[in-house]
C-alpha cells in the first residue's frame, strides 16, 4: 500500500520538514546578541543564562533582537531559579537600541524611556509609577511564563501564564524592545513563540504559492491542479509562516504541540486538494496512475461534519457520532465539551439541534470555534476556561479566549433556548464569524477568524443532549424549518410553508395542542382543566392563529377552585402552538413570551414590572381578562374591560395569545363580544397609580428617558423608561444610568423603585452630573466620579465623590419597593430631592445650567422606571425656592434627638456646629471629648472621621467612663482643668477604652487583637461605642459590631473619645432616643447582680401594679395574601399552612400593630423531621409589596425578629438569651406580640409577658411569622375581651371554709373548678391551678391575670430557657428557681416599697402545709410573734430533726420568745416532705388521685437571718449546689420576711 503513493509521501515529508524547520530554526523571536556581562546565550539566541548564579545576582540584562510588533506578546519561560538571593525576574520594554546600549547592572538602571515591572511595581526610568500592580513576579516559579505586549494604543500590558494583568503603563513610543533582567533568584529563561495579545493586529495576506517541479512518478501535474489550489512545497519559495492556533492571523508560530502542527499541515494539504489518498488496497492491476489519482475518493470520515471521538469526560456519542449527550446531567454540570471531527470550511454551516435540557442548573449551551486540534487538546471542564485560540458564544455575549469581548451580541440568549431550538455558526470567506439561532443570522460576532478552526459545543448546565443537523437530511430540515417558524412571524411563515392549508379562520379559537392537563371543548371556544382539584399546572392553551394588530383576545373565567394559590395568567408568545412543546407553566418559557401574572408582568420568565395592574389572583368566576398588541408594538392587558396600561414595548407582530389555567383557574371561555375601554394613544396621568412604570404621557408628558449609554451591568427596556441591573444576585454595581438629555429648570425627573434584593448592603444612589453621556466613562459607582457630579447616597450629599453634608432629610437606603425618588434643578441652581412627591429641601446649590439626571442601581436596588410625574412642575421651585427652604434635624438610625459633645473637653478641642463636631485645633493630644448624657442600655454613640493629620502616629481612642464630665467644671475655653492629655491617663474614675486594637481599663491592658485596628480609620469611617444590656461594651466600626470588648460595665457611664494622633476632627452621626415618661420605661437589668429578667418582671409586678396592662382591642385580623410561596391560607386567611419544604413560609398580619394590642398566633402543627422552628417579629416596610426571601433571617431591612432565644435586627443578633426558646415551643403554644405605649416590643408566651424584646420599634409595623423548620401551621387567635378579667367566676359557696380544709385532709373530692387556667397548653399548670382553687383562697390575695402564675414544670421552664440558679439582693446572694413547682404570685401591701424590697432583699423558700396557708395569708407574714403554725418547734422524740405545727387555738406562753422561722435558698430542701407535708386530693377533672405540697416564696431582709447546716432529716441528700453550712436560714426578727408567692407541687 505504501509503495503505491511515493509522491504523496514525499510531499508530506517535505511539508513536515519545512514546518519543523520554521518551528525550530526560523520561527519566533530571539534575544539580541548584546547582553549584560554575565549572560550567555544558547539555542539560536532563544535561551539566556546568568553565569555564576551562586556568586552574582545582577548583570543579567537581555533585550529582544527586534522591536516589538503591536499586539504581539514577547513571552519568556523561567527555566531555572536559585534560592540564594531575594528578588527575581524583571521584565518590561525600553526605547533604547540594544546595539548601542551601555548595559547597566540591572533593568531598574535603564533610563531614556524604559518601563520595567519589578515584583508587583511598575517603574519608569527607575522610578516607581504604579504600586500593587498585577501578580508579584518574585513569586513565580520554574516553568511559569511571563510576557510583555505593546498594544496599538501604546499601552504596556503584562501577561503571566497566559493571563492579562491589565495596563501597566500608557504613552509608549512606537519603537520599543522587550527587556528581561535575570535578576536575583532567576538564572535562566527561554523565549517562547509569540502569542496574540490584547489588540488584534492587522492580518497579513498569505503570499502566493508556486508549484513544485513535477517528478517522474508524480500524478499531481496531470491532475490539472492550479497553483492557487495546490498546497505544495518549494524550497526556493517562502512558505506561509503560520498554521495558526490562535484567534489572530500572524506570521509567527504560536505555542503548539508538534503532533498538532503536523496534523494541521497534512489536513491543510488535504483540504487544498494536494492529497487524495485512498488507504484501502487498490484493485488488482491498478496503480497510482493518472486516472487513479484523479478518481481516488475523498475520505468519507472527513466529508460530513460529525463530532470527534475524543471529547469531554462525561460525553457519550451516538447516532454515528452525530449526537452528543452529557452523562449524569442531574449530578454534573460541566465536562461536556465536544468538537467537530475536522476543521470548518469557508461558508460551511455547523448547526446543532437542542434535544434535551434539564431544569436543575443555571447557564446552558455554549457554542463556538477553536484553533485547537481535538486530537492533541486536553479538554477543559468548560470551553471558556481555554485561554487561547477560542471564540465562544455564551448567553447573549461573545467570549474570546475566555474573556468577554461583546456583552450583548444579539437579542437571543442561549440560556433561554428550549428543546428543539437550533444553533449554528459559519466562518465566512472574508474571515467573519456569524452565529445563527433558529436559522436567523445574528450578525458578525468577530471580523477576524483564523482560517483553520474546529466547531466546538459545550454541553454546560441545563444543556444535556444535542444533534448535528445536516441540510441533506429531510427530517432535520423539516424540524429546522419549524424551529425557524417560531422565531419568525408564525402567521406568514406558516402560510409560506403550507400553501395548501385551510384559510385562516376569522374567529379566534383555542389551538387543539394544549397542556397535558388541559382540554379544549365547545368547538375550540372553551379551555378547562378537567381535574383541577388534583393538579394546579399544565394548563397552558394558545390561540389557534396569530393576533392581528389591535385585535383584543379576551376570556371569561367560568370556574375556579379554592384549593390552590395563584390563578389565571394571560399573555402573548411568538411560538407557534403547532410546534411548541408546552411547558408546565407559561412563565417557564424563556424566549418570545410576555405574560401578566398576579399584578406583575414577566418577559421570558423574568419580571419586568412588579406593580402593574389589577391582581389576577383575586379575580372571581365571571371576571374577564384580555390582551392586545397595538400597531406601535405596545402590549396592553385588560381586566373586566378596563385597560391596565402598557405592559411592554417592541413586541413583534404575529404573536399568539396565551392563557395559563393555573392554580385556582379551572375553566375559561373566549369572549367574542369584546367590550373594553379604548386604549388611549397616551395614557392619562392618573394611570400612574396603576402602573408606576408606565411611560410619561398625556398632555403634560415628558420626553425624558434613560440614555442608551449606561453601565456594563445595566439594561434599558420599555422604550427607555425602565432600567434594571443584570445578574442582580452576583453583581452589585456597574449599573449607572443617565437621562437622555439635560434637565430643564424646574423639571422633575422621578423614578419608582420596582424591584429590590436582600443580598447586598447599600441601595440606590441618585443625583445629577454636568458630564454629557457621550463623554462619561461609566465607573463602578457614580460616587467614584471626581468632577461635576452631585449625588445623594444614603443620607449623605456628595460632590465629586466627597461628602459635603450628612443627615439630609431622607435616607435612600431605607426606601423600599414602590418608593418614588425625584430630582430637580431650580432656576437658582439648587438641587432638590422629592421622596414620594414630598420636597426634601435644597440639598446643594451652585449647580451649572445643564445637568443630567443620573441613577446608580447599586446594591439592593435592582430595577426602576420613570414615572408619569416626570416633567415640568407647576410650583414656585421653578423660579424660586424661598418657600421650600427648611431646616432638617440630624438623622441617625435611631429616631430621636441628635447626640452632642459635652462642653467640658480637652484644652486643644474646639466644638462646632452646635456641639456635634469636635476639632483638635493644635498638637496631637489634649483631645478628650465626652457625651453630654449617660448612655442607656443598647444606646450607640457614633462619630464619623472628618479630617486626618497624617504627620502624627497613633489612633483614635474611645470607650466608656464613669466620670461625669460636669464634675470637673469648665476650665479655660470650656476644658476641664483636671483632664489628662490622653485617655489612657484618665484614671480618676473607672474608664474602659479601646486604642488601636487593645482594650484597656484605667490604662491597664486587658486584651489584645480586638476587632479592627483603629489606626486604619480613614476619612468617612464611622466608629461608635455601645453599652449592652448585659453590661458589656461594644465597639462598632462602619456599622459592624466588633463584639464585646469589656464586661462588667457600670450602669452610669458616658461615652468618651480621644482625638489623638492623626484623627483631627470628628462629627456625630448618632442620636439618643427621645426621653420616656417615668413609669413607662422598661426596667433595665441590674449591673451588679447575676440575675436576668425575672427580678425586673417581678419588681414590676409588685411595685407597679397595673400601670402597663395589656390592652386587648377586638379587631378582625388575618394574614395578608402576599406571603411565602410555600404558604397556603385557609379559614378566612386566619390559618397559614406550609405545604412544602422547610422554608418559604413567611406570613404577615394584615393590620399594623396598635399600641397595647396583643396579636397572638397558636402553633397548630409541628413536623419533627426538621430542626429549628418558627420565627416571630415585626417589619416596618410595606408588606403588600415585599418580595419575601426564603426565610425571615434573610430580611436585611427594617426587620426585628425573635428566633430561638435571640433577638435579631436586619439579620444581625442584637440580644442573646431573651425569653423562652421558640425552637422548643410545643403544639398549642400561643405566642403574641405587643407594642407598649413607648414603642417597646413585648413577647407573650401563653399569655405571660416576657418583657421588652426591642425598644423603640418604628411605627407603623406589621407582625410577621415565619413558618420555618418544624412549624408547619399557625392560626391567629382572636383577642377575647373577657380574657383579662381579674377573678374566677364562681366559688364553692355551699361549703364552709373549715369543711373544705378538713375535706382535703380526708381526700374528699368536690365539683369542677369554676374557671379554666389561662395557660391552657400546660396540663401541669392547669392541675396545680385546680388544686389551688380547691383551697378556696380569696382571689384578692393573688395578682390578677396574666401575672398571676408561672409554671416551672419541665416543659415550661425549658420553653423559657430558665437557668437553675439566680442571684438577688444587696449584697447578691444565690437562690434556686422552684423547678417542678407552680408559682402563684401574691399581692403586696401597697404601703411597702415592694419594688425596692424585691430587688434589695434576698430570696428564699419556706415549706408549709395546706391547713396553714389561709392563716399565713391572712396574717401577711411568717412568724409574727404570735402563735403560728410556721413556728419552728422540735417534734417530740425527734429533737433537732423537724418541727410540728401547734393546734389552731394554741399559743405559746407570753414569756417565751417568738419561735424562729426556718428558710432555705433551695426548694429542694425547704420542699422536703419533713418540712412541707403532702396531702392527697382527687382531681375534679380527671377523677385521679394526686399528692400535693405547698410552700411559700419569700423575700428576706439581708442581715436578719443566720445561715447554718440543715436541721431536718432528709430522705435524699440536700441540694449539692449550695454549701451545707449555708443551706438553712433561721430568723427571729419580726418583719424580716415578705410573702412573695404561693408554690404548689402536685405528684
Amino acid at each position: 500500500m505504501w509503495s503505491s503513493w511515493p509522491a504523496q509521501a514525499l510531499t508530506i515529508l517535505m511539508l513536515i520538514f519545512h514546518v519543523l524547520h520554521k518551528l525550530w530554526v526560523g520561527a519566533g523571536p530571539q534575544l539580541h546578541p548584546r547582553t549584560g556581562r554575565l549572560v550567555s546565550l544558547s539555542a539560536c539566541g532563544r535561551t539566556a543564562r546568568r553565569q555564576q548564579p551562586g556568586q552574582e545576582f545582577n548583570h543579567g540584562l537581555v533585550l529582544s533582537r527586534e522591536p516589538l510588533r503591536d499586539g504581539r506578546i514577547f513571552t519568556v519561560r523561567i527555566d531555572r531559579k536559585v534560592n540564594s538571593w531575594s528578588g527575581s525576574i524583571e521584565i518590561g520594554v525600553t526605547a533604547l537600541d540594544p546595539s548601542v546600549l551601555d548595559f547597566p547592572s540591572s533593568a531598574t538602571g535603564l533610563k531614556g524611556g524604559s518601563w520595567v515591572v519589578s515584583g508587583c511595581s511598575v517603574l519608569r526610568d527607575g522610578r516607581s509609577v504604579l504600586e500593587e500592580y498585577g501578580q508579584d513576579l518574585d513569586q513565580l516559579g520554574e516553568g511559569d511564563r511571563v510576557g510583555v505586549e505593546r498594544t496599538v494604543a501604546g499601552e504596556l500590558r503584562l501577561w503571566v501564564n497566559g493571563r492579562d494583568c491589565g495596563v501597566a503603563a500608557t504613552g509608549l513610543p512606537p519603537r520599543v524592545w522587550a527587556v528581561v533582567d535575570l535578576y536575583g533568584k532567576c538564572t535562566q529563561i527561554t523565549v517562547l513563540p509569540p502569542e496574540p495579545g490584547f489588540s488584534p493586529p492587522t492580518p497579513i495576506p498569505t503570499p502566493p504559492l508556486e508549484p513544485l517541479a513535477p517528478t517522474e512518478d508524480s500524478a499531481l501535474a496531470e491532475q490539472g491542479t492550479s497553483a492557487d489550489e495546490a498546497f505544495m512545497v518549494s524550497p526556493a519559495q517562502a512558505r506561509p509562516e503560520t498554521f495558526p492556533n490562535s484567534l489572530e492571523s500572524h506570521n509567527d508560530f504560536a505555542s503548539m504541540e508538534l503532533s498538532e502542527v503536523v496534523s494541521n499541515t497534512i489536513l491543510s494539504a488535504y483540504n487544498g486538494g494536494l492529497l487524495n489518498v485512498n488507504l484501502s488496497s487498490p484493485p488488482a492491476g491498478e496503480g497510482l496512475g493518472s486516472s487513479g489519482a484523479a478518481t481516488s475518493p475523498i475520505l468519507t470520515s472527513n466529508d460530513a461534519l460529525l463530532f470527534h471521538e475524543k471529547c469531554g469526560t462525561l460525553i457519550k456519542l451516538s447516532n454515528n457520532n452525530k449526537t452528543a449527550e452529557r452523562r449524569r446531567p442531574l449530578d454534573e454540570f460541566n465536562n461536556g465539551v465536544v468538537m467537530t471531527n475536522r476543521p470548518l470550511r469557508d461558508n460551511e454551516m455547523f448547526e446543532i439541534r437542542i434535544d434535551k435540557l434539564v431544569d436543575k442548573w443555571s447557564g446552558s449551551i455554549e457554542i463556538g470555534v477553536t484553533t485547537h486540534n481535538p486530537n492533541s487538546l486536553e479538554y477543559p471542564a468548560t470551553m471558556t476556561n481555554l485561554q487561547s485560540g477560542t471564540i465562544m458564544m455564551s448567553g447573549c455575549g461573545i467570549l474570546t479566549n475566555g474573556k468577554g469581548t461583546r456583552r450583548e451580541y444579539c437579542e437571543f440568549s442561549l440560556d433561554e433556548l428550549q428543546e428543539g431550538d437550533h444553533i449554528g455558526l459559519t466562518r465566512k470567506s472574508n474571515s467573519a464569524l456569524h452565529f445563527f439561532i433558529n436559522g436567523i443570522d445574528q450578525g458578525v460576532a468577530t471580523p477576524l477568524t483564523p482560517p483553520v478552526v474546529y466547531g466546538v459545543v459545550d454541553l454546560y448546565g441545563m444543556a444535556v443532549k444535542v444533534t448535528i443537523v445536516h441540510n441533506n437530511n429531510h427530517s432535520d430540515r423539516l424540524r429546522r424549518n419549524n424551529a425557524i417558524l417560531r422565531a419568525l412571524s408564525p402567521e406568514g411563515a406558516l402560510r409560506r410553508a403550507a400553501p395548501a392549508a385551510q384559510a385562516e379562520p376569522e374567529r379566534l379559537l383555542f389551538h387543539p395542542n394544549c397542556g397535558q392537563k388541559a382540554a379544549i371543548t365547545h368547538e375550540g371556544r372553551t379551555a378547562l382543566r378537567p381535574h383541577a382539584t388534583d393538579d394546579f399546572n399544565h394548563g397552558v392553551v394558545l390561540s389557534s392563529r396569530a393576533l392581528r394588530d389591535g385585535e383584543v383576545f379576551q376570556v371569561r373565567i367560568d370556574k375556579m377552585v379554592d384549593k390552590w394559590a395563584g390563578s389565571i395568567e394571560i399573555g402573548v408568545t411568538t411560538h407557534n402552538p403547532a410546534y411548541l412543546q408546552l411547558p408546565s407553566t407559561m412563565t417557564n418559557l424563556r424566549s418570545g413570551t410576555w405574560m401578566m401574572t398576579g399584578n406583575g408582568v414577566m418577559h421570558n420568565g423574568t419580571t419586568i414590572l412588579d406593580e402593574y395592574g389589577h391582581n389576577l389572583d383575586r379575580l372571581k368566576a365571571g371576571d374577564t381578562v384580555g390582551v392586545v398588541r397595538r400597531e406601535d408594538g405596545t402590549l396592553h392587558f385588560f381586566v373586566n374591560g378596563m385597560t391596565q396600561g402598557p405592559a411592554a414595548w417592541n413586541v413583534p407582530p404575529g404573536v399568539y395569545a396565551v392563557v395559563d389555567l393555573y392554580g385556582q383557574a379551572a375553566q375559561a371561555t373566549i369572549v367574542d363580544d369584546v367590550e373594553v375601554s379604548p386604549v388611549p394613544e397616551s395614557l392619562p396621568e392618573g394611570n400612574n397609580q396603576v402602573s408606576p412604570s408606565s411611560p410619561s404621557s398625556g398632555a403634560g408628558g415628558s420626553d425624558l428617558r434613560f440614555h442608551q449609554l449606561h453601565g456594563s451591568n445595566a439594561v434599558i427596556t420599555n422604550g427607555g423608561r425602565t432600567a434594571l441591573r443584570h445578574n442582580c444576585r452576583s453583581e452589585f454595581n456597574d449599573a449607572i444610568v443617565i437621562s437622555n438629555r439635560a434637565l430643564r429648570d424646574g423639571e422633575l425627573f422621578e423614578i419608582v423603585i420596582q424591584k429590590m434584593v436582600d443580598r447586598w448592603s447599600g441601595s440606590i444612589e441618585a443625583g445629577v452630573t454636568a458630564i454629557r453621556p457621550e463623554d462619561l466613562e461609566f465607573p463602578n459607582t457614580m460616587t467614584d466620579i471626581d468632577y461635576d457630579t452631585w449625588m445623594l447616597s444614603g443620607t449623605a450629599i456628595m460632590q465629586d465623590g466627597n461628602t459635603m453634608r450628612n443627615n439630609y432629610g431622607c435616607d435612600l437606603d431605607a426606601l423600599g419597593t414602590g418608593a418614588r425618588i425625584g430630582m430637580m434643578r431650580t432656576a437658582k441652581g439648587d438641587l432638590h430631592y422629592f421622596i414620594n412627591g414630598q420636597d426634601q429641601g435644597a440639598a446643594c446649590s451652585g449647580l451649572p445650567p445643564e445637568v443630567y439626571a443620573v441613577v446608580d442601581l447599586y446594591g439592593q436596588c435592582v430595577q426602576v422606571s420613570i414615572t408619569n410625574a416626570t416633567g415640568p412642575m407647576d410650583n414656585s421651585l421653578a423660579t424660586s425656592n424661598t418657600a421650600t427652604e427648611k431646616s432638617f434635624p440630624l438623622h441617625s438610625p435611631v429616631a430621636g434627638v441628635a447626640h452632642r459633645f459635652h462642653s467640658t473637653c480637652g484644652k486643644n478641642v474646639t466644638l462646632e456646629e452646635d456641639g456635634t463636631r469636635a476639632v483638635r485645633a493644635a498638637g496631637y493630644a489634649h483631645g478628650l471629648v465626652f457625651s453630654t448624657k449617660e448612655l442607656r442600655a443598647e444606646e450607640v454613640f457614633e462619630v464619623k472621621v472628618e479630617e486626618l493629620d497624617e504627620k502624627w502616629a497613633g489612633s483614635l481612642r474611645l470607650g466608656l467612663t464613669t466620670l461625669a464630665p460636669g464634675e470637673m467644671g469648665p476650665g479655660a475655653g470650656g476644658s476641664g482643668p483636671g483632664l489628662p492629655p490622653s485617655l489612657p491617663e484618665l484614671r480618676t474614675k473607672t474608664t474602659w477604652m479601646v486604642s488601636s486594637c487593645e482594650v484597656r481599663r484605667d490604662g491597664q491592658l486587658q486584651r489584645m487583637n480586638y476587632g479592627r485596628n483603629l489606626e486604619r480609620l480613614g476619612v468617612g469611617s464611622r466608629v461608635g461605642v455601645r453599652r449592652g444590656a448585659d453590661d458589656t461594651m461594644h465597639i462598632l466600626v462602619d456599622g459592624e459590631d466588633m463584639g464585646p470588648a469589656a464586661t462588667g460595665i457600670a450602669k452610669n457611664v458616658w461615652a468618651v473619645l480621644d482625638l489623638y494622633g492623626p484623627v483631627r476632627s470628628v462629627s456625630i452621626v448618632s442620636s439618643t432616643r427621645l426621653e420616656e415618661s417615668e413609669g413607662t420605661q422598661p426596667p433595665s437589668p441590674s449591673s451588679d447582680t447575676g440575675s436576668e429578667g425575672e427580678e425586673d418582671d417581678e419588681g414590676e409586678e409588685h411595685g407597679l401594679g397595673g400601670q402597663n396592662e395589656v390592652g386587648i382591642i377586638p379587631t378582625t385580623l388575618e394574614f395578608l395574601e402576599n406571603h411565602g410561596k410555600n404558604i397556603l391560607l385557609s379559614n378566612g386567611n386566619r390559618t397559614a399552612t406550609r405545604v412544602a419544604s422547610y422554608n418559604q413560609g413567611i406570613v404577615v398580619i394584615n393590620q399594623p400593630l396598635v399600641p397595647q394590642l396583643l396579636v397572638q398566633v397558636r402553633i397548630d402543627f409541628l413536623n419533627r423531621q426538621w430542626t429549628s422552628s418558627l420565627v416571630l417579629g415585626v417589619i416596618t416596610c410595606a408588606p403588600e409589596r415585599l418580595n419575601f426571601p426564603a426565610s425571615a433571617c434573610a430580611l436585611k431591612r427594617a426587620a426585628w425578629l425573635l428566633r430561638g432565644r435571640g433577638v435579631f435586627h436586619n439579620g444581625l443578633k442584637i440580644c442573646e438569651k431573651f425569653g423562652p426558646n421558640l425552637d422548643t415551643c410545643p403544639e398549642g403554644t400561643i405566642l403574641g406580640l405587643r407594642l407598649d405605649s413607648s414603642g417597646g416590643l413585648h413577647l407573650h408566651v401563653n399569655g405571660v409577658d416576657q418583657g421588652v424584646a426591642v425598644p423603640d420599634v418604628p411605627q407603623p409595623c406589621h407582625a410577621l411569622v415565619d413558618l420555618y423548620g418544624q412549624c408547619e401551621q399557625v392560626t391567629i387567635v382572636n383577642p377575647e375581651p373577657g380574657a383579662a378579667s381579674g377573678k374566677s367566676a364562681g366559688t364553692q359557696g355551699d361549703m364552709e371554709k373549715a369543711d373544705m380544709v378538713d375535706g382535703i385532709k380526708e381526700s374528699v373530692c368536690w365539683g369542677p373548678p369554676p374557671a379554666a387556667s389561662p395557660l391552657k397548653s400546660c396540663e401541669y399548670h392547669a392541675l396545680c391551678s385546680r388544686f389551688r382553687e380547691l383551697l378556696l383562697l380569696p382571689e384578692d390575695y393573688f395578682m390578677p391575670p396574666p401575672k398571676r402564675s408561672l409554671c416551672y414544670c419541665e416543659s415550661c421552664r425549658k420553653l423559657r430557657g430558665d437557668e437553675a440558679h439566680r442571684r438577688r439582693g444587696e449584697p447578691p446572694r444565690e437562690y434556686a428557681l422552684p423547678f417542678g413547682w407552680c408559682r402563684f404570685n401574691l399581692r403586696v401591701n401597697p404601703r411597702l416599697e415592694a419594688g425596692t424590697l424585691t430587688k434589695k432583699w434576698h430570696m428564699a423558700y419556706h415549706g408549709s402545709n395546706v391547713a396553714a396557708v389561709r392563716r399565713v395569708l391572712d396574717r401577711g407574714e411568717l412568724g409574727a410573734g404570735t402563735a403560728s403554725i410556721l413556728s419552728c418547734r422540735p417534734l417530740k422524740g425527734e429533737p433537732g430533726v423537724g418541727f410540728e405545727e401547734p393546734g389552731e387555738n394554741c399559743a405559746p406562753p407570753r414569756e417565751e420568745q417568738p419561735p424562729p422561722v426556718l428558710l432555705s435558698p433551695s426548694l429542694q430542701y425547704a420542699g422536703a416532705e419533713t418540712l412541707a407535708s403532702k396531702v392527697q386530693f382527687r382531681d375534679p377533672k380527671s377523677q385521679r388521685t394526686h399528692q400535693a405540697q405547698v410552700a411559700f416564696q419569700v423575700c428576706v431582709r439581708p442581715g436578719s437571718y443566720t445561715p447554718g447546716p440543715p436541721s431536718a432529716a432528709l430522705g435524699e441528700p440536700p441540694d449539692p449546689h449550695f454549701s451545707p453550712a449555708e443551706l438553712e436560714w433561721v430568723t427571729k426578727e419580726k418583719g424580716a420576711t415578705l410573702l412573695y408567692a404561693l408554690l404548689v407541687r402536685v405528684e
